[in-house]
């Protein structure tokens, strides 16, 4: 079992940020391109290896993100359009979502119900920040990926 710390840290320009663990230590280093259509992230490992690559759709109604990850695994991100609540669906994930991804506060389950990662958001902090905590380290890279985009749609719709 692993736990991260990730802090909102987007701005509208370029992204260079790090993912820390429960012991302050880095983890992944996240890079976000500058004026580039369309907005890419990429994650790194502490040893500088490309992790994942999160490439933002440009031309779409509502946000959408395919998630390219290290193993050569895909997956699509994309919000849903509803009248009361803001909601995603993940696309060829293979996992199960339960709980609310909008205010990234979530389970991700296995086939076999199997909880594999939990995402809470902290209340009381000045900048968005939410705790990752991973219990299959298999899929680590996967979870970071999917609350960096989720992370990234939410601070460009409460910026604008």
């Amino acid at each position: 079992m692993k736990t991260y710390l990730v802090k909102q840290k987007f701005r509208m320009g370029g992204e260079r940020f790090t993912i820390n663990n429960d012991l302050g230590m880095v983890e992944y280093r996240v890079e976000g391109s500058f004026m580039k259509i369309p907005k890419t992230f990429t994650v790194f490992d502490v040893e500088g290896r490309e992790v994942s690559h999160i490439t933002k759709k440009p031309v779409t109604l509502l946000p959408r993100f395919t998630v390219q990850l290290k193993d050569g695994k895909s997956f699509d991100i994309h919000k849903k359009l509803t009248l009361f609540r803001d909601r995603y669906e993940i696309d060829d994930l293979g996992l199960r979502i339960e709980g609310n991804i909008w205010d990234l506060d979530f389970k991700l389950l296995d086939d076999r119900d199997q909880l594999v990662a939990e995402i809470s958001k902290q209340v009381f902090t000045l900048t968005s920040t939410y705790e990752v905590t991973v219990y299959e380290e298999e899929y680590a890279d996967l979870v970071i990926s999917l609350c960096l985009a989720i992370d990234y749609v939410e601070m460009t719709e409460n910026s604008s």
